[in-house]
């Protein structure tokens, strides 16, 4: 019962907190202001009872903390894809650049961001520290290095991408993403990530535990969507279907659910 549940509230939370965020995305800029307005009331909610929820260690406050996690994390990621909070460096990668300063001028693309997504983290570190319910703390830090992964794997080439994802005020990303079959960073990252989430399975198999076992695989079933995530990045598989619910009702229209090739579009690609 307790791995269903877990499952289920991690799949589903997945799959529809990135496809409304899609789907605001995408909608006219207009828009925009409201969609990142509501996220930030629900940001304001998720930090002001943090505290409180951190300190329930029930089946219902296991299940809110994860959701906590993700509602903190869905204004992050909305504030960067519309434009609110990027970087200084919000122009394409000069041709020819290589080395230090092409990282360094691709860092700047979401520096703001980056200090924005730190400035989080340590909040909600402090909110639930010593508290006995960390869903919510190791749910974000799940997403924080994972996302971290996923942008230095595209950072350093892999093979496939989503061109509606991206919006087109930040087309510029995709100079600073090269195109390769796999890069160097990629077994490292699958192999770490693998190896700590068969090491959440293999530490919560005993019958004797409970609510703390749904939060830890909670977390390790988000964990194992991210993995799969980075091998939507070299694989060509049609990932994109799960979410053309999302762009359609957009009106998005490069609406293919096709994992294209990197090369075929200026190697642009939507980075998480």
């Amino acid at each position: 019962m307790t791995y269903g549940l877990a499952l289920l509230t991690a799949l589903l939370g997945w799959w529809l907190s990135t496809g409304v965020i899609l789907y605001l995305n995408h909608l006219p800029t207009s828009t925009h202001r409201w969609s990142l307005g509501a996220a930030t009331l629900l940001l304001a909610a998720c930090l002001y009872t943090l505290p409180a929820v951190a300190n329930d260690a029930g089946t219902a406050g296991v299940l809110l903390a994860f959701a906590q996690g993700l509602g903190i994390w869905a204004w992050l990621e909305m504030s960067y894809l519309m434009s609110f909070v990027t970087g200084p460096a919000a122009f394409a990668c000069p041709p020819g650049t290589r080395g230090w300063r092409r990282f360094r001028l691709a860092l700047g693309t979401s520096l703001y961001h980056e200090l924005a997504v730190l400035l989080a983290g340590i909040t909600v570190f402090a909110l639930t520290w010593d508290a006995i319910n960390q869903v919510a703390c190791w749910t974000f830090a799940t997403l924080w290095l994972m996302r971290w992964s996923a942008k230095l794997n595209l950072f350093l080439g892999v093979a496939n991408f989503h061109a509606e994802w991206l919006p087109e005020k930040l087309r510029y990303l995709s100079t600073y993403i090269q195109h390769k079959p796999m890069n160097m960073l990629f077994p490292v990252s699958i192999l770490l990530s693998t190896g700590v989430a068969i090491a959440l399975v293999l530490g919560h198999l005993s019958p004797t535990q409970d609510v703390s076992r749904l939060g830890d695989m909670l977390v390790c079933t988000l964990l194992l969507l991210a993995i799969l995530e980075h091998w939507f990045l070299v694989l060509p598989l049609r990932d994109g279907i799960l979410w053309e619910w999302a762009l359609r009702a957009a009106n998005v229209d490069k609406t293919s659910t096709k994992t294209t090739p990197l090369a075929a579009v200026d190697g642009s690609r939507f980075s998480p």
